[in-house]
């Protein structure tokens, strides 16, 4: 169940009740290596270190019916300051909308016209 509103691997049901996202949101889960850094020399950084406005990484988990260029289990990048966090069976998701990412980052979009590799 992949596909427009599918999951990957995450069990889309509030207690008994089923889930399926709306229009144009995202759900993602955010990347471990998005909390804390490293310098160069290696001192961890935390995140809550006021540094300029740095954006995350997240896997997408879910996609609402309106979605048209993320697809599940790609990566994307967000900004983590314009976040609605929500909690499902233990695990915290970040929502957001489609508007809201920056880049998406896959393999089905090698199409060598980006320039860039993530």
């Amino acid at each position: 169940m992949a596909g427009v509103g599918g999951m990957a691997g995450v069990d889309m049901r509030a207690g008994s009740l089923p889930i399926r996202l709306l229009h144009d949101r995202v759900l993602v889960a955010p990347r471990e290596d998005s909390a804390d850094r490293r310098s160069k020399a290696g001192i961890v950084i935390p995140a809550t270190a006021q540094m300029g406005k740095r954006l995350s990484w997240a896997d997408v988990v879910a996609v609402g019916t309106a979605v048209r260029t993320i697809q599940v289990s790609d990566r994307v990048l967000y900004d983590p300051e314009e976040r609605a966090e929500v909690e499902l069976h233990g695990t915290t998701y970040v929502l957001l909308r489609e508007r809201d990412v920056h880049a998406v980052a896959a393999e089905r979009l090698d199409d060598g016209l980006t320039g860039l590799y993530l």
